[in-house]
């Protein structure tokens, strides 16, 4: 691509896998990848039985679509509460929350952070490895 033409699209194959103990990330629109871009949004596949900490993006509203699975997600003082495929989720900036995967397949959630950003606080996580392009992820079984 020149310096004149404008990035518009990535796929799965060019972008790098954030890994953690709970599942993977791949991050397809950020203001890393298309300069200016005022948002983030990835694909999380959260693992079966497994989910992230309670935690908050000081900055960022989140809002998060179940592409596939099942779990169950916290927001606030909202309690925790089922999730499933076709469901969205508002995540308002500085609100705890957490999505725990109760199904026997991978979850699969379109996550969008505006004004993006706050996916930087995870790579600071002691789990956090990053792959190259084209390198999956390898999970061991439980025993």
């Amino acid at each position: 691509m020149s310096e004149s033409e404008t990035r518009v699209h990535t796929t799965h194959a060019q972008l790098a896998t954030e890994v953690f103990d709970w599942g993977s990330i791949k991050w397809g629109v950020s203001a890393g990848l298309f300069p200016g871009a005022p948002l983030t949004a990835g694909e999380v596949i959260i693992n079966p039985g497994k989910g992230h900490d309670l935690h908050t993006h000081p900055n960022s509203d989140e809002v998060l679509y179940v592409v596939d699975g099942e779990g169950v997600q916290t927001v606030g003082d909202s309690g925790e509460f089922p999730v499933k495929t076709g469901d969205f989720v508002f995540v308002p900036r500085g609100t705890v929350h957490s999505t725990f995967n109760t199904g026997w397949r991978q979850l699969r959630v379109i996550a969008i952070y505006t004004p993006g950003g706050a996916e930087q606080a995870l790579r600071e996580a002691t789990d956090y490895a990053r792959l190259a392009p084209g390198v999956p992820p390898v999970w061991e079984r439980a025993r």
